[in-house]
């Protein structure tokens, strides 16, 4: 049987969201945090709205999904991301306990697993789905980016 809730349907959900960051000017990151096959937070980037450097993607995700929980612990939630998370957002994630993080693109400069970041011991990841889409979607805008300049 096909499960149409793959790690790919999830992950194109979190595109939508880097796209919606995308037409805003902010770093076309997206994140979603799923549970039992239901999307529970959705977000992106909000760095340059917010003027905060913390506001990353996965960041506004972990504080959505809490609240929507009712708790600070994702135990039992995975993290669909466009582009490898940071230390900061690893860090963040390590406490939250989440249970699995999926991730498309990676960041080979900036990225937790370049970086030696440690993750909680019981955190699955898995990288590389729509990696294509989310590293072609990162490098639009910052051609544009340069552009515009």
């Amino acid at each position: 049987m096909i499960d149409p809730f793959d790690d790919t349907y999830f992950m194109r959900k979190a595109l939508q969201e880097a796209e919606v960051a995308f037409d805003k000017g902010e770093v076309p990151v997206g994140a979603i945090i799923v549970v039992k096959d239901r999307i529970i937070a959705r977000t992106h980037n909000l760095t340059e709205l917010l003027n905060d450097v913390t506001a990353h993607a996965e960041m506004q995700a972990i504080t959505s999904a809490a609240n929507f929980l009712g708790g600070k612990y994702l135990t039992g939630c995975t993290l669909y991301v466009t582009l490898e998370p940071c230390q900061m957002c690893a860090g963040a994630l390590y406490w939250s306990q989440i249970s699995k993080i999926v991730y498309a693109a990676s960041d080979d400069q900036r990225g937790f697993e370049t970086m030696g970041t440690k993750l909680h011991p019981k955190t699955k990841v898995v990288s590389g789905i729509l990696a294509e889409e989310a590293s072609a979607l990162m490098k639009r805008f910052f051609i544009e980016k340069r552009n515009l300049n």
